[in-house]
Parts: C-alpha cells; sequence; structure tokens
C-alpha cells in the first residue's frame, strides 16, 4: 500500500506542477501585475482550450484509476488521491514561482466547467486533504483484502454532499460573468455540505458488511 501510495504522490505532485506552469504562462501574458478580480476576459480560442484542457486533466486522472483496478470503488478511491494532490501541490508551486496566494483567503477562479468556479483558496484545500483521506482509506481496507462496499444510498448521499460543496463554488462564480470582485463567500454552505459527505464515508467505513 505504502509504494502504492507513494507512486500516486509522485503522479499528483508532477502533474501539479504541468497544471501550475500552464498558469504561470497565461498569467505573464493576460495579469503581468499579478492576478486579481475582475476576471480579464481571453480570446474565445484561448478560453475553448482552456476548457478542454480541463477536461483533459480529468480524463488522464481516471484513465490513471482505470489502468490500475479493475473496482469502481478502487478506481474512484485513485482519482480521489491524485486529484487531491495535484491540486494542492498546484498551490504549493504557484506560492513558490510567482509568490501566489498571498493568503488562504486569497480568492480563485478554481474551475470553467460547466460555470466558473470562483471561492477562497481554503476550501478547494481543505476538500482535497478529505479526497486524499478518503482514497488512502479505501485503498488501505483493499490492499488488506477487504475492499469497501459502498451501498446506493451512500452513494447518494456523497454525491448530493459533492453537489452542495460545488454550489458554495458556483454562487461567487458569477462574479466572472459580472466581470466584479467577488465579495463573499458562502463557507455556511459548503461547510454542512463537506461534513455530510465526511460523516456518510467515515460511518460506512466504520461499519463494513462481515466478509
Amino acid at each position: 500500500m505504502k509504494r502504492h501510495f507513494s507512486w500516486l504522490m509522485v503522479w499528483g505532485i508532477a502533474f501539479g506542477m504541468i497544471e501550475a506552469a500552464v498558469v504561470i504562462y497565461l498569467r505573464k501574458i493576460y495579469y503581468p501585475n499579478g492576478f486579481d478580480f475582475p476576471i480579464v476576459w481571453t480570446d474565445f480560442d484561448v478560453a475553448l482550450v482552456e476548457i478542454v484542457r480541463e477536461f483533459a486533466t480529468l480524463v488522464l486522472m481516471w484513465s490513471l484509476a482505470t489502468l490500475l483496478h479493475k473496482k469502481l470503488v478502487n478506481k474512484i478511491a485513485v482519482f480521489m488521491i491524485v486529484f487531491g494532490v495535484w491540486d494542492i501541490f498546484y498551490y504549493l508551486f504557484l506560492k513558490l514561482f510567482l509568490d501566489w496566494p498571498a493568503s488562504f483567503a486569497t480568492w480563485d477562479i478554481l474551475f470553467l466547467l460547466p460555470y466558473p468556479w470562483v471561492g477562497p483558496v481554503w476550501p478547494p484545500v481543505v476538500v482535497s486533504l478529505g479526497l486524499i483521506y478518503a482514497g488512502y482509506s479505501i485503498l488501505d481496507e483493499h490492499f488488506k483484502g477487504r475492499d469497501i462496499i459502498i451501498f446506493p444510498k451512500d452513494w447518494l448521499q456523497l454525491l448530493l454532499s459533492a453537489l452542495v460543496i460545488i454550489i458554495s463554488f458556483l454562487i461567487p462564480g458569477k462574479s466572472v460573468i459580472d466581470q466584479t470582485v467577488p465579495q463573499h463567500y458562502p463557507w455556511y454552505i459548503f461547510v454542512p455540505g463537506l461534513s455530510w459527505g465526511l460523516i456518510v464515508f467515515q460511518n460506512r467505513l466504520n461499519h463494513q458488511p462481515l466478509r
């Protein structure tokens, strides 16, 4: 398990560097004085490439997961680990090369599909830590010969939890469309959504059927 997890960490860190490099280039072009809101509109062809690149990133992560495991829950575990590591080290590399973000409260545009996601840096970092924890827990059980069984009602609750978290990013995402500076992050939506998901997962982890 340790070797497996270590290589997933390496993959996530390396891809975090690749992602940071692309963003560094874009910011040098569109934000020569430093990234800030309101967002600068790019040319349509550049924006389209960015959207396709984001989708391709998800495809690469899922492809890795599919190559490593056969069971869906284990594939999702790999995806969660590499996604979480990638996202955290993306910010670490931006801090290293651009001295950005200034703090965990700094606003960032997080994602573009299917609508801009906007929030301070701290919520995606917290989500990434949760994803790494959940993914590691699932694979740890797998390598101990006890694959986790997640029932349909659990999947539904976890998906609803993810949806609530996403909504907390979509609400301030309107600032990108309006070309304004986001003023308020709905943490009171984010925190219950994340907590709910972690509770559901931990409950399933602690009450696995005997095999």
